[in-house]
């Protein structure tokens, strides 16, 4: 390949990942299996750029490979509110990005749509709740690799046999231990982007392991889990004891060493945890988007019953960010044109952060995903309040945040971590 029998595209790649390869000081490349491409979103021309050289150098890709989200909602262009130009751009690099023969997806929760890596496979993955979740909950092997890299990877069938590649890399090392946390919080769904932020915030990048979990966790929790944890620390495996895969009991998750750090998680913990994923006091809303990640169809099931019952107002934007894939089965169902007609706008291909979609300026967004809560401020410009599915309905119903406050109080009946 780096002689150029591939072609000019290869070579490129395999050029860069051989460079990478020495800043990680890895000893050799390592064949994967699929790849992840969060490339396709449209940042600059020097994306664009970088993609169209590669097409004009016949690149293809050698592997299974899959696209994030781009900055277009391609099935319905409508939704997009930002420059032509901009617009423009965006649509030609997801255009080079098909081109290479990625597929194209476009979501950010390529694990609930196509066929899975299974435990110990090798990948090259970018977004970083795909990262997170394919290391932790799926038992795959990725590094968190980002634009260019990852495309390189997928040109070449090779990534650079370092960090979470290996299993000496994989050992966790920061302990969470959740102490009486009441067993009523740990079923809800909003508790789990709190953990997750929470968790991300003291770890940083080491390797975090969450004891106390209880079995029936779901998987959009650990979702939720792993992309708040990706967003506010650099976390891109966490193993909970006796739910993930390579966490059966706390001593396999160590891979039998001590931890490094033993960090306590109580209740007062997670209720200040909650508050950073507020700017603003409870009041007036002007919007609510969910769906970072992309929605499932067990999510929408929820939404289903709760906005029929009470539907938002007027005067709010209700926004869901999926992927067509999920969009197919709403349609099956009929649930798209019920969600439509009660004010509900469907998003795919694309989130609310990486472009242009939700109409108001200025105000408050509420939401139920960290990662939105996380980013929203600073990428759109919103003030940002963060609550449960319910409380994100029951909001948008009237106009101004509502809260059920006693999931986050103690009770008689708790389970000690």
């Amino acid at each position: 390949m780096l002689a150029g029998e591939g072609g000019a595209a290869q070579q490129m790649a395999m050029r860069i990942l051989v460079t990478m390869a020495q800043v990680y000081e890895a000893k050799e490349l390592l064949d994967i299996q699929s790849a992840h491409i969060d490339g396709c979103l449209y940042h600059g021309m020097s994306g664009l750029e970088f993609a169209q050289k590669l097409v004009e150098g016949g690149g293809r890709v050698c592997v299974p490979t899959t696209l994030n989200v781009g900055a277009m909602d391609l099935l319905h262009p409508e939704n997009y509110d930002g420059e032509a130009e901009f617009g423009l751009r965006a649509r030609q690099l997801m255009d080079a990005y098909k081109a290479l023969g990625c597929r194209p997806i476009w979501t950010c929760a390529p694990y609930q749509v196509t066929q899975r890596p299974a435990l110990g496979m090798q990948i090259a993955w970018a977004e970083s709740n795909a990262i997170v979740f394919a290391n932790s909950v799926l038992g795959a092997r990725t590094n968190r690799y980002g634009d260019f890299i990852d495309i390189c990877a997928a040109l070449t069938g090779r990534a650079p046999a370092s960090g979470l590649h290996l299993t000496e890399n994989r050992r966790g090392q920061v302990l969470f231990q959740l102490r009486k946390i009441p067993e009523r919080l740990l079923d809800e769904d909003v508790f789990y982007p709190v953990l997750g932020y929470y968790v991300g915030a003291n770890c940083g990048a080491r390797i975090p392991v969450i004891e106390g979990l209880p079995p029936t966790v779901s998987e959009d929790q650990l979702k939720a889990l792993g992309a708040a944890a990706a967003s506010s620390g650099a976390v891109a495996l966490f193993h909970a004891v006796g739910v993930t895969p390579e966490a059966p009991t706390l001593a396999d998750a160590l891979h039998n060493q001590p931890p490094e750090a033993i960090q306590p998680v109580t209740l007062a913990d997670v209720q200040r945890a909650r508050t950073y994923l507020s700017t603003v006091p409870d009041g007036a809303i002007q919007a609510v988007a969910l769906g970072s990640p992309h929605f499932s169809v067990d999510e929408f099931a929820q939404l289903m019953t709760l906005v029929q019952a009470e539907p938002p107002a007027a005067n709010v934007e209700f926004i869901v960010c999926t992927n067509r894939f999920v969009l197919d089965q709403l349609v099956e169902r009929g649930w798209d044109s019920v969600l439509r007609s009660l004010g509900v706008r469907l998003v795919v291909d694309t989130c609310v952060v990486v472009t242009p979609i939700v109409r108001a300026r200025t105000g408050v967004l509420m939401t139920n995903s960290g990662k939105f809560a996380h980013y929203t401020p600073g990428n759109i410009g919103l003030d940002v309040v963060y609550g449960s599915l319910y409380e994100c309905v029951r909001s948008a119903a009237l106009g101004r945040v509502w809260r059920d406050e006693t999931l986050w109080r103690y009770e008689k009946t708790v389970i000690d971590g």
